[in-house]
């Protein structure tokens, strides 16, 4: 009798693993599939955060530049709040050729946007109060495109940064 349940068990287990053929297999190919979805979200957000890190540098960039210009301005506040305003430009307007300090500032101030930022471009309004806007613009399509600009740069499709100060 002992013998006859040895050899039920056996067959049992046999039939059993008959049954069982593949689904070590299957489970592991799941397993390939699960890891291989987590790798993707990983590589995506691996270029989300260099996406970002990216447009954070060029808004830093933004921010130095326009705070160098309010500074160039503040170095030279009796011409910056004179009468001729000799700092008021606009985003799209040509610099003024050179002669006076004033001149001078605007074509180093764009010509260090241009080189620093993509497509790196700014404008300045004075007012006689000795309140200045500057508006820094550049190219972050990249990044967050031009979402929340100032007016003035989202008109040519570019990121912008204002800055207020009083001189």
């Amino acid at each position: 009798m002992l013998r006859h349940r040895q050899f039920s068990r056996r067959a049992a287990n046999r039939a059993l693993s008959v049954n069982q053929r593949g689904v070590t297999m299957i489970e592991v190919m799941i397993a390939i599939v699960v890891l291989a979805i987590g790798l993707i979200g990983l590589a995506r957000l691996q270029a989300a955060t260099l996406q970002f890190n990216n447009s954070a540098y060029l808004r830093s960039q933004a921010t130095n530049l326009a705070s160098d210009m309010a500074d160039r301005m503040r170095a030279n506040r009796a011409a910056a709040l004179g009468p001729a305003l000799p700092y008021n430009l606009d985003v799209d307007d040509v610099p003024p050729g050179g002669g006076t300090l004033a001149a001078d500032d605007l074509n180093e101030w764009r010509a260090a946007l241009a080189g620093t930022l993509p497509s790196g471009t700014g404008g300045i309004t004075v007012t006689g109060a000795g309140r200045a806007t500057i508006v820094v613009c550049w190219d972050d399509t990249r990044g967050e495109g031009f979402a929340g600009a100032p007016a003035a740069c989202a008109a040519e499709g570019l990121m912008g940064f204002r800055f207020e100060t009083q001189l």
